[in-house]
Formats: structure tokens, C-alpha cells, sequence
């Protein structure tokens, strides 16, 4: 499987890909080498880790230095989703390796930061009292297999026994009214199930979190490496609005034009004064939001060579339909969606669009803006709900950062798109680039908790 890796498209190529994508590679190759968990093996990923500076020991006490890491490590472990979730065999790599590092790093960790982590992940898994400890401490050590010399370090826990099949199974914990005690080490094979099901959900559903309008843009770039002016400024706010930075975004368009034929030094030259410009970084230094929907489909049509503005206003009906069933939509969902497009009705059309690829009915929310599709793909995908209506009809929109914008003539500057971008602080919550971002129980080490990943 090593030959895929050439084909593999990943974005950011710079130090946040390159942050984890190594050590991925090397869990794949410890584990081809060497008996997984033996000490040898486990020798080999303390000194990978250590190598890659990569934090995975004790959390609980972090300087802003370990806070800075786990931010890079949490958005590359993204990037690379977005890269890897699309064919199987690059979802079933992925999947390995992510639980093999998971397996290590979760081993690694001290009391404290494990019951920190389940509280985190809502893993309901209480640890046993000690005056049960010695009360059952004839059981426990007689069920499993070299727990004498450990018990008096070893945490318990106590779960469902559904929960703890396999090792029901092999008979090597003990059971008592329906719940297993499962001793510290072994905890790892409860909590690893949920990371497997919650990142292989997540790669299965990794095409469904941006609007059609921002994949176009997104695979536009990825084919042809460029974007033209109404492009770049259409997806780069949107991308802002996600939470990303100014540094991260040039990092991000210099990467991807230098994959074509524009160099680094062309890029500042022609390109970087605009992305500067749309941070409120250049010119009347106006911190420009994210387009809302409306904005996009009355302003600035797409011409020849374009590939912004609303899929659902702007594509040739025929290529439109094309571009549904490419998504896996049925023919009659596909009518459904034409007779809004036929009707004018474009955020509808959007929205029963979101509703088939998502399989829901009926959405609680009106659809007015990318960035708010985003974030209700999020909810759904990390098994919450959709914003509520209110009473009044109206709907309970994201979190929002709104930014009071001068008048202009500056296409960015208009009232749709004031109050809709989301909050920065939600980058590492909402993820930061494509296709599947879900946060519940994906876990990773970020903001000084123990979210393992």
C-alpha cells in the first residue's frame, strides 16, 4: 500500500502537514518491523514522537509552547483527512495508523489526564473507589492475566460489559452486575473503539461539510493550481471565516499557485497584498467577513474561466445535473433539487441539496450563508442537532464574530455578510480545512486538554 502515497493530494504542504504526516509514516513502518507493543516497538514510537516533537505524554501541565504543537498537530491530523478520505484503501491506511498512534499516545497517559479525557469525550467510564478496590481485589486479580504485581498501581474502571466484548470474549476481566472492571491497560481497547468508529464515520462522510459553491472553487484550484480574483476572494473569505489565519492562509494559497506556474516570489509580488488586504491588513485595513449567499448569487457573475458564484445560479442546468449525480444523488432527488433552480429559488435548492446529501428531512434551519452550512454539516456529523427555529420563525444562527464594515464599492463589503462569520476561537472546534471536520469524539490534544488522536 506504501505506492499510494504518491498519489495523494495534500494541501498545506508546509509545516503543518509536513508536522504529521512523518510520523504516520513510520507508525506503518514499526508496525511492518517490529511485534506491535512489545518493548521494541514501543521504544521505536517514544523516540519518533520525541523526534517529531510531537506531545503524547502526561497534558494535564503545558506550557504555550505545548499548546502551540498540539495546535499544529490537531490541524495537520485535518489536513490529512482531507487528503486521505478519498478512496477506501487511503481511508482503510489512515484509519491504521491513526489507531496505532491513538493506542501509544493513549498509553502514555497518567491517571488524571485519562479521567480528564473521558469527561472531555463524555465516555461515561467511572474509575472504582479504593474501599471497592480491596473488596474486590480477589476477583480482580484472579480475571486478569498478570495483575497481581500491577494491582496496587492499576486504576479500574467500570463500563457496560457491551462495551468491553472483546475482552468479555477472551475472559480476561471480571463481570459483576452487568458491568465489566476494566484495569487501566486495557482501558485503551474500549476508548480505541470509539476513535475507529468516530474517524471512520467521519472519512465515510468526508465530502458532505462545504457548500457546493466552495468545494467547485476548491477542486478549481486543486486542478488548475490558480484561481482568478473573484475565486480566490469568494473561497479565501470563506476559509476565514472557518478560522483561518492570515499567516495560515498565505501559507496556503503560496503552496498551491507554486504547484502551477506561479513561484513564491511571483506570489508576493501578485497575490499576497490582496489576501493581506482581505485581513484588514492593507489598505483601509477593513477586516473583510465571509460572503453570504444572497451576495453571491446578485453579485459579481462569473464569467469565462471563472469558478466562483452559486453553483445552483450560475452552472448550465445539464452540468448542474451532472455535477448532483456526481454526488450521488438520485434522479429524483436531483429533479427536486432543478425545480427550485428552475423557480429562482437558489438557497433552497441549496438547502434540499444539503438536506439529500446529509440524509435528513426537512432541515431546522434557512439556509443564508456558506459559512452557516458549514457549521450545521458539523453538528450533524458530530451527532448533534440543527439550529432550532424560534417561535418568531426565525433561526438561531452560529456563533458569530460580526465586523462593522465601511461603506464601499469593495465586493466584500456588503450588510448579508456582517454578522454571519464564525468566531476564531472555533477554528480548532470546527477544524480547519475540507470535507470532514467532525469534532465529537475525534479526539486530539488541543488547548491543554487531553483529546487524544
Amino acid at each position: 500500500m506504501m505506492f499510494l502515497h504518491f498519489f495523494v493530494f495534500i494541501p498545506f504542504h508546509s509545516h503543518f502537514t509536513i508536522f504529521c504526516f512523518p510520523v504516520l509514516k513510520a507508525v506503518e513502518s514499526f508496525g511492518m518491523c517490529h511485534t506491535k507493543w512489545s518493548e521494541k516497538y514501543q521504544k521505536k514510537m517514544e523516540d519518533e514522537l520525541k523526534k517529531a516533537n510531537l506531545p503524547y505524554r502526561d497534558l494535564m501541565h503545558v506550557s504555550d509552547n505545548d499548546l502551540e504543537l498540539r495546535r499544529k498537530d490537531h490541524i495537520s491530523h485535518f489536513i490529512l483527512r482531507l487528503a486521505y478520505c478519498q478512496s477506501e484503501n487511503l481511508r482503510r491506511w489512515f484509519l491504521q495508523q491513526e489507531a496505532d498512534l491513538f493506542r501509544y499516545r493513549f498509553s502514555q497517559q497518567l491517571s488524571g489526564s485519562v479521567r480528564k479525557f473521558l469527561d472531555l469525550n463524555d465516555l461515561h467510564y467511572t474509575s472504582i473507589l479504593p474501599n471497592e478496590k480491596v473488596e474486590l481485589k480477589t476477583q480482580l486479580i484472579n480475571s486478569t492475566f498478570g495483575m497481581k504485581e500491577l494491582f496496587d498501581t492499576q486504576d479500574f474502571y467500570k463500563v457496560p460489559f457491551t462495551d468491553a466484548l472483546d475482552l468479555v470474549r477472551g475472559r480476561k476481566i471480571f463481570l459483576r452486575h452487568g458491568l465489566a472492571y476494566i484495569p487501566h491497560n486495557d482501558l485503551v481497547s474500549i476508548v480505541l473503539n470509539d476513535f475507529r468508529t468516530s474517524l471512520s464515520r467521519a472519512l465515510a462522510l468526508a465530502t458532505r461539510s462545504f457548500p457546493l459553491c466552495m468545494r467547485s472553487l476548491h477542486y478549481a484550484l486543486r486542478d488548475q493550481h490558480h484561481l482568478r480574483h473573484g475565486g480566490r476572494l469568494q473561497y479565501g473569505l470563506f476559509l476565514k471565516g472557518l478560522g483561518l489565519s492570515l499567516e495560515q492562509a498565505l501559507t496556503f494559497w503560496r503552496t498551491e499557485f507554486a504547484r502551477g506556474s506561479i513561484d513564491p516570489e511571483k506570489f508576493e509580488k501578485g497575490y499576497a497584498y490582496n489576501i493581506r488586504h482581505a485581513y484588514g491588513k492593507e489598505g483601509k485595513r477593513t477586516d473583510y467577513t465571509p460572503y453570504s449567499c444572497m451576495k453571491i448569487i446578485q453579485t459579481n457573475t462569473p464569467g469565462p474561466g471563472d469558478h466562483h458564484g452559486c453553483p445552483f445560479r450560475h452552472t448550465d442546468a445539464d452540468l448542474l445535473r451532472q455535477r448532483l449525480q456526481s454526488h450521488r444523488l438520485s434522479s429524483s432527488e436531483i429533479n427536486q433539487v432543478m425545480e427550485y433552480v428552475k423557480g429562482m429559488h437558489y438557497q433552497l435548492a441549496c438547502q434540499k441539496y444539503f438536506e439529500f446529501t446529509h440524509k435528513v428531512e426537512d432541515g431546522a434551519f434557512g439556509l443564508s450563508h456558506p459559512n452557516q452550512y458549514f457549521e450545521e454539516s458539523q453538528k450533524l456529523l458530530s451527532g448533534g442537532q440543527h439550529a432550532k427555529r424560534e417561535n418568531s420563525g426565525e433561526v438561531q444562527k452560529p456563533v458569530v464574530a460580526p465586523v462593522t464594515m465601511p461603506q464601499s464599492s469593495h465586493p466584500a463589503q456588503s450588510s448579508e455578510s456582517q454578522s454571519t462569520q464564525l468566531s476564531a476561537s472555533q477554528v480548532e472546534e470546527q477544524e480547519l480545512l475540507e470535507e470532514c471536520f467532525a469534532n465529537g469524539v475525534v479526539l486530539r490534544f488541543v488547548k491543554g486538554t487531553v483529546e487524544l488522536g
